[in-house]
């Protein structure tokens, strides 16, 4: 069964996906945008509340949302006129599972910590 946990968690998310996704996360201003989107759930913030929460310039926003999105760990839906951005928890739980997938001597323990979006049945899909 161990090895069986162990290949759907390797199917799920590919060596090269998690360096992508790390990569993604290894620099300051696109790990607080994550967090920040983390801290809000499905209910996301608008990229402007975004450059005023954490003091970044729009251009700058931006480039680091293409970068977080290009990763899978960010997704946007459109309000009118507004782009929302929400944290994609369904890529993190994956990325935790994959580097989690050991601990505990081998024996599954990652369903209790997983993270879901608060106020929502399903959490977002991966554009």
């Amino acid at each position: 069964m161990q090895l069986t946990h162990w290949f759907d968690i390797v199917r799920i998310m590919k060596t090269s996906d998690v360096i992508k996704t790390l990569t993604a996360l290894a620099q300051e201003s696109r790990l607080a945008t994550f967090r920040l989107l983390v801290q809000n759930g499905q209910q996301g913030l608008r990229a402007g509340k975004i450059t005023e929460l954490l003091n970044i310039m729009p251009t700058t926003l931006s480039f680091h949302l293409k970068e977080l999105s290009n990763a899978s760990l960010v997704n946007s839906r459109q309000e009118g006129r507004f782009v929302i951005y929400m944290a994609n928890f369904k890529r993190m739980n994956e990325l935790l599972e994959f580097l989690t997938a050991n601990c505990c001597t081998g024996n599954s323990c990652m369903s209790a910590m997983e993270c879901v979006a608060t106020g929502t049945e399903n959490p977002t899909k991966t554009a």
